[in-house]
């Protein structure tokens, strides 16, 4: 699911959106600026499941390897490169939220959590163990199954072929290999939402800005 900020025009007079004052205070790096698309940015809510995940050269374990993830993200870019900044990432696995903060700055935390389906129908629910912050909801697909065309907006939510930490007080990148994504349109349901609140909460209390949320399903 994502969110499109946008700011809304006065009657009086047209305003040009500012979108790195809209979230200067949702903590990207210093180096990096927002990526956006017809001047709108994104913020992402995706909760999925994390499968087989293991050390290079290792095998997977069952109850350790596969494990629900929420996370959230925006779209940023430094210099001419585009990728993806992770605000949160909260999973199921303890190895991976003591590991990963430690060897790569991502901002992983202890989540309890589920992804599953049902009558075609995806149900999500997770909830943080150090603050009790909260997910829970549902999403329906709607449609055909596609691939983002060239230029549209899919494209430029999905297409991302790396990632941004900072690590030490050191901006890094990461690479991601992954084939094109094929997706659905889908119509999300919130049942529960501490999660994506607080920046929400930071976005809409800017004079005239207004979050539109968006879903889609990937496989």
């Amino acid at each position: 699911s994502e969110e499109k900020i946008t700011k809304k025009k006065k009657k009086t007079k047209k305003l040009k959106p500012d979108v790195n004052e809209l979230l200067k205070n949702v903590s990207i790096p210093k180096g990096l600026e927002l990526d956006t698309f017809n001047n709108s940015a994104y913020i992402s809510t995706i909760p999925f499941l994390m499968k087989d995940v293991r050390p290079r050269f290792l095998p997977s374990l069952n109850y350790i390897s596969t494990f629900p993830e929420f996370n959230i993200r925006t779209y940023v870019k430094y210099k001419s490169k585009s990728g993806v900044f992770f605000l949160t990432l909260d999973a199921q696995s303890k190895i991976t939220c003591l590991f990963a903060p430690y060897a790569y700055g991502l901002p992983y935390r202890y989540a309890l959590g589920s992804v599953q389906t049902k009558n075609k129908t995806y149900l999500w629910h997770s909830k943080r163990v150090s603050d009790l912050v909260e997910l829970k909801g549902c999403c329906k697909p709607e449609g055909k199954f596609m691939k983002a065309s060239k230029g549209s907006l899919e494209e430029f939510l999905f297409e991302r072929y790396c990632l941004f930490t900072l690590l030490s007080n050191k901006l890094c990148i990461g690479y991601v290999a992954h084939k094109p994504w094929v997706y659905q349109r889908g119509k999300a349901k919130l049942d529960i939402n501490s999660f994506t609140s607080d920046i929400t909460w930071i976005i809409s209390c800017k004079e005239g800005v207004s979050p539109v949320p968006i879903a889609h399903i990937g496989s």
